[in-house]
């Protein structure tokens, strides 16, 4: 998967932490040019996944990053620039995702929710 990392000037452990989850860091902006303001701007090309890190942008800039996600329709994690709170951002997002296809083929009946058998 290509993530975009909006955020940092640096990012020290960041990329082994994003290869352990299957992520590659397709392109880095650092939010700190006027132009990472601009709202009408589209993701690059080929991006399946944006990553904001919060402790380093600026309102407008993660107002810019969240809406062109979500009008291009690519997951959006955030979380602070450390490897602990990725890991865990990133943990979250991978379980909503396997919850949701377990969900769907554990219901009985087709019903949604939990079914008897153990995860």
């Amino acid at each position: 998967m290509n993530a975009l990392i909006v955020g940092a000037d640096r990012l020290g452990n960041i990329p082994d932490v994003l290869q352990q989850f299957g992520i590659r860091i397709a392109a880095h902006v650092s939010g700190r040019e006027s132009t990472h303001q601009r709202r009408t701007a589209p993701l690059p090309s080929g991006i399946q996944m944006v990553i904001l890190f919060t402790d380093f942008l600026g309102h407008n800039v993660m107002q810019r990053f969240r809406e062109a996600a979500s009008r291009e329709g690519v997951p959006l994690v955030c979380c602070r620039r450390s490897v602990c709170a990725l890991q865990e951002a990133l943990g979250r997002r991978v379980a909503r995702e396997e919850c949701q296809v377990c969900a769907a083929s554990c219901a009985p009946n087709g019903r949604r929710g939990r079914s008897r058998t153990t995860h």
